[in-house]
């Protein structure tokens, strides 16, 4: 079964998204934490994971660098400051060629009878950070990417 993706805004600097998988937490938090994993479906349809590195720890540092179809690539780099597995993870995220600050993500997994809600909420520096990320397709491309992480959990 297919699930929606919901985004919503409830306050000027953040953006949150909830959705659901047909899949165990532990199972989610997997696909979401390591690099052998989130390299197999990461991004939207099209793009290529090239490297990723996760140091799954307090003040551990991860990487993801992903090619888009025309070519380029996005660096995405940040640290870990709260790991609590399987149900919660907080970690602050930057991108090399787009310096608008950090942005501070938490990501929270609750499960009830196989079906696991993902909730990750970002905080951005300012509502116009947050602003332009939607305006570069950052909302239209999470249906697609959430949609690879759905199939990956199924295969």
């Amino acid at each position: 079964m297919t699930h929606e993706l919901r985004i919503t805004m409830p306050s000027d600097e953040e953006l949150v998204h909830t959705r659901a998988f047909d899949a165990p937490r532990r199972d989610v938090f997997d696909a979401l934490t390591k690099p052998e994993l989130l390299a197999r479906w990461y991004g939207p349809p099209g793009w290529t994971v090239i490297a990723c590195e996760s140091d799954l720890r307090p003040g551990g540092e991860w990487r993801i660098v992903t090619r888009q179809p025309n070519g380029r690539e996005i660096t995405q780099h940040g640290r870990f400051l709260e790991i609590v597995r399987p149900e919660r993870f907080v970690k602050t995220e930057r991108w090399l060629d787009w310096d608008v600050g950090e942005v501070r993500i938490t990501t929270e997994l609750f499960e009830r009878e196989g079906l696991t809600t993902l909730i990750v909420s970002a905080r951005f520096p300012s509502r116009e950070v947050r602003d332009k990320l939607l305006a570069s397709g950052a909302d239209r491309d999470a249906v697609p990417h959430y949609g690879k992480l759905e199939e990956f959990l199924a295969s």
